[in-house]
């Protein structure tokens, strides 16, 4: 009796159960990460090196850092992505969509039951003093973060220029869209013109990284700012949408763009409770984009919460998805690195001016400055993880306020 010869590429039983165990541990570890995850994106990527090339060997350091590297070159939370990007490598599609999940949902829920004690004991005077401690640190820990992209970010005279043209800009009022993008242009015209010039060195080179800049130097602010618009759970999604597609950087680069609508043009939160989102934030594992839960809920209840995580989050799922077969030509592509290092120093240029303004509304008093500066030498002398200072704050609030 001749036995049919199954084809090589056919997938039996085994292979079958395979990948669902494959899909089930990927699912797993990502629930866990997504957990336990505290300290930012960079503690995020490096619990994932250790799950993914070091425990299991899903990938080589090579891959990983190839991944890594993808990352940057697209808008969104970047630990996230992370995240995606091995579940796609290790299981297509559905992998990709289950590790993105898997690592999102235990913060968002957090956040959301944060969200809800919030909103029913936010005016108690426990919740306000553990808000008055908290609110220092957070401003310590995003003046490191500033401190150490701005050292990565500003590599050259001309980036550094555009930097500083991004914060006169941004004190200005212009849209930060459109700083993000006069950016790029500006760096792309730098890396063109270099070769090109031959007299006026650094000045030469700094003027042209300024050109695109220049002619928004008056008014611009006024003309962009924007009018008022009514709340609405379409108008929180389609917001959230927008932050998830621009974003560069840092998760810190999101307080600007929040800053900007949601507290200036449209009055949907106040100050204080944009810092008392980020602070939620700090204080919760997972991606800091779950801030976008946070505010959702404080606007729009439950709905809000779940629009305003579904809507900062899909844009990546779909970038992770359609980049990978374009990342090796554009990481050889001299132009495009150059382009992605201007948008990165504007990425910086909003951190900075949105880190004065937060400040401005937690450095209150002598307590609250002492906070800060204690707060940043733990970060920088001893490389404290930053939940344990966030904690450190709030029980410093509640002791602080308790004794007032």
């Amino acid at each position: 009796m001749i036995r049919p010869v199954r084809p090589s590429n056919a997938v039996g039983p085994r292979d079958d159960e395979r990948r669902r165990g494959s899909l089930r541990s990927l699912g797993l570890i990502f629930l866990r990460l997504g957990t336990i995850s505290f300290g930012g994106p960079a503690a995020h990527v490096a619990m994932m090196h250790e799950e993914v090339v070091t425990r299991r060997r899903w990938l080589s350091r090579e891959e990983f850092l190839d991944l890594l590297g993808a990352t940057n070159l697209i808008p969104g939370p970047n630990s996230t992505e992370m995240a995606i990007h091995v579940g796609h490598r290790r299981g297509g599609w559905l992998g990709l969509v289950i590790a993105g999940s898997c690592f999102i949902l235990p913060a968002a829920l957090i956040v959301t039951g944060c969200a809800w004690a919030y909103v029913r004991y936010g005016s108690l005077p426990a919740s306000t003093a553990i808000l008055y401690g908290v609110k220092p640190v957070i401003i310590a820990i995003v003046l490191r973060a500033l401190w150490e992209l701005g050292r990565t970010a500003i590599k050259t005279n001309s980036l550094a220029v555009i930097c500083l043209s991004g914060v006169v800009l941004c004190f200005a009022g212009v849209n930060e869209l459109l700083i993000l993008l006069l950016a790029a242009v500006a760096a792309g015209l730098s890396r063109w013109a270099i070769p090109r010039i031959r007299t006026g060195g650094v000045h030469g080179v700094g003027v042209v990284a300024a050109g695109p800049f220049a002619f928004l130097a008056q008014g611009a602010g006024a003309a962009l700012a924007g009018a008022a618009v009514p709340f609405s759970l379409w108008a929180l999604f389609l917001f959230f949408i927008k932050i998830g597609s621009v974003l560069f950087g840092s998760g810190y680069v999101l307080l600007a763009f929040l800053r900007a609508d949601l507290v200036v043009r449209w009055h949907w939160l106040t100050e204080s409770q944009l810092l008392d989102a980020i602070a939620i934030g700090q204080i919760t594992p997972g991606p800091v984009f779950t801030t976008a839960t946070f505010i959702g809920y404080v606007l729009g209840g439950l709905r809000g919460a779940l629009i305003g995580t579904l809507g900062i989050f899909l844009p990546a799922f779909f970038f992770v998805g359609v980049s990978g077969p374009l990342v090796p030509r554009i990481r050889r592509s001299p132009t495009a690195g150059a382009v992605l290092d201007g948008i990165n120093a504007a990425s910086l240029s909003l951190m900075i001016v949105v880190t004065y303004q937060l400040g401005r509304a937690a450095l209150v008093d002598i307590p609250t400055v002492l906070l800060a500066v204690v707060s940043m030498a733990a970060l920088i002398r001893f490389r404290f993880n930053s939940a344990w200072l966030v904690l450190g704050g709030a029980a410093a609030g509640l002791i602080l306020r308790g004794a007032g």
